[in-house]
């Protein structure tokens, strides 16, 4: 009997040359947008995601960009072929959209969608999601820390073509920038996320002249059915059961009153259902997550407690259903305010997820990070060129202790892979000062294994300076720390404080301005000479402190991360038994 070739396996060696070449696809994308794009959160940051996907909307490739547009990337190119139709698309058209209804993650992410035909025949699509730094809306920096619904936080975009047959649709250039602060940006960013698309085209056309289309197809489905059976094995390891978790968020920016999620994880053989059942109806504030978000968070977690080498394509996500109930915080419901939904919401529900999985998974959880992007955005005049500008900037803070290791420190949520802007490319660009970037010392939770350690940013409003502030930060209450686990303790809090110019100590800014949430708040003006704080939160601990290696806590207080005091007090440090 012959065999069909379209259906017979292909060699490992064959599936993983295709699967290196699409990613490496994915990656050139991605250096093509940091090379070309004009504002830091692109350059810089790295705040977007690149993408690969077949005709049926199936992703096949996937880099290692920002993990915040998991299940956006995912739902991109689907949710758009349904809406337009596969027909309408042809040679050269690029699709943009954001709307965070339609599977994406909060409004600034734009995606730009582009057909890839292989002659005559449409083979697939390639795409990429960015955060712009200014879309408009009520605040600078279009991060309406108080928004009540979708309109206040910045122009918002169904799936429209920008481009068509390779020519820009310049009236609807003209309308997107004329509802943004900073045009000649958006039109650097959003060409930067088109030329990579055009990029991506050419080397999958070469791919594709190179092995045959036949056989990337052919390789393309076998690698989905191949992540989809790596996946279902890692999950059929976890031992079966229902497992739960709740806690809750400290405000959403309108009411100072706290929002409470909750989660049940299902493992069920090779299957599993995360249900958010139980989490409170959608708030007014902007800390509502989409769907698109909270899907996200669920497979942040579960690619985190699983093997790292598992392709990240389509089929690696087939193994995981969710359920989020429309209308509550998890999945807001239109017009509901969501922009915060992405940053801060979802790396708890992330680690809500993690932990909920730690009695069946204990060796391989780790405690809550920080769990706040500490998104400040700034704006204004500049008093050297005196062209407006924006800026999205956000910290680092501790990750949660593992159950084998110390947290990370200073490093971006998980949900956000980000990298640190240099002081010196942000002092060149903007008229603040960085006086202090540190450690901050005590600021990881306790435990036999420490969580990370949080930062301390100092910022002066230099000569002449009129600068719009606006922040959206979670865990500055008492009771709101990263939480530990298996006796570690919480992690220390984020905080955002202010000094006046004359006056001689730092207030929060409910004090200062009188803002309902001292950590979410928008449009206050600051002026030359005032200065700013922003203290990132620590990472959890994990086990009992006094269990800690007697080495490692005389390293931490000779390092500075941990005081002599807390050494003595939490860690038993200077004990008799330690000579």
């Amino acid at each position: 009997m012959s065999t069909d070739v379209r259906t017979e396996s292909l060699d490992p060696v064959d599936l993983t040359i295709v699967n290196n070449a699409l990613l490496n696809i994915c990656r050139e994308m991605g250096v093509t947008m940091m090379r070309t794009a004009f504002s830091p959160i692109f350059n810089e940051g790295l705040d977007f995601s690149c993408v690969l996907f077949d005709r049926h909307g199936n992703m096949i490739g996937q880099a290692e960009f920002c993990p915040a547009q998991l299940a956006a990337s995912l739902f991109i190119v689907r949710w758009t072929v349904d809406e337009l139709g596969v027909d309408s698309f042809e040679p050269g058209d690029v699709v943009l959209y954001n709307d965070p209804y339609r599977g994406g993650a909060h409004i600034p992410e734009h995606s730009v969608i582009r057909p890839v035909f292989y002659g005559e025949e449409l083979f697939g699509f390639v795409a990429n999601v960015g955060h712009l730094a200014e879309i408009g809306g009520k605040a600078v920096g279009s991060f309406a820390a108080d928004a009540t619904e979708v309109f206040q936080e910045g122009l918002r975009i169904p799936p429209v073509k920008i481009v068509k047959r390779d020519e820009n649709d310049m009236e609807l250039w003209q309308l997107i920038m004329a509802n943004h602060r900073t045009p000649r940006n958006t039109w650097g960013d959003l060409n930067a996320q088109i030329g990579s698309l055009r990029v991506a085209e050419r080397s999958l056309i070469r791919l594709l002249d190179r092995y045959g289309r036949d056989f990337i197809e052919r390789a393309a489905g076998q690698l989905l059915d191949y992540s989809e059976r790596w996946m279902r094995s890692e999950i059929a390891a976890i031992p079966d059961g229902s497992y739960e978790f709740g806690q809750a968020m400290e405000d959403d920016g309108v009411l100072a009153e706290p929002v409470w999620f909750h989660v049940t994880v299902t493992v069920d053989g090779d299957g599993l259902v995360v249900d958010w059942t139980g989490t409170d109806l959608q708030v007014r504030g902007p800390i509502n997550a989409t769907y698109g978000v909270t899907a996200g968070a669920v497979y942040n977690a579960i690619f985190h407690v699983t093997e790292q080498n598992i392709p990240k394509n389509s089929g690696a996500y087939r193994p995981i259903s969710i359920i989020a109930p429309p209308g509550s915080a998890v999945n807001v419901s239109y017009p509901g305010p969501s922009v915060g939904g992405n940053t801060e919401t979802h790396p708890k529900l992330a680690d809500m997820v993690v932990s909920a999985l730690a009695p069946a998974l204990p060796d391989r959880v780790s405690a809550a990070e920080g769990g706040s992007a500490c998104n400040f955005l700034f704006g204004g005049f500049h008093p050297k060129t005196g062209e407006y500008y924006a800026n999205y900037h956000l910290e680092g803070g501790g990750w949660g202790a593992k159950s084998y290791g110390d947290g990370n420190d200073a490093v971006i949520v998980k949900n956000g892979n980000c990298r640190n802007t240099p002081v010196e490319i942000f002092e060149t660009c903007y008229p603040l000062r960085v006086l202090e970037y540190s450690l901050m010392h005590d600021s990881g939770g306790s435990g036999m294994h420490r969580g990370g350690l949080g930062t301390r940013r100092h910022f002066l409003v230099t000569q002449g300076a009129e600068v719009t502030v606006n922040a959206l930060l979670d865990r500055t209450k008492e009771g709101f720390g990263a939480w530990g686990l298996e006796g570690g303790g919480p992690g220390g809090r984020a905080a955002i404080l202010v000094k006046r110019q004359g006056e001689s100590e730092f207030r929060t800014f409910s004090e200062a301005f009188g803002s309902v949430s001292a950590s979410k708040f928008t449009n206050i003006v600051l002026w030359s000479g005032d200065e700013v704080i922003i203290e990132s939160p620590g990472g959890g601990g994990y086990g009992d402190p006094l269990m800690r290696d007697r080495a490692l806590v005389e390293e931490d207080v000779f390092e500075g991360f941990v005081s002599a005091q807390a050494a003595r007090e939490v860690y038993g440090w200077g004990s008799p038994e330690d000579g």
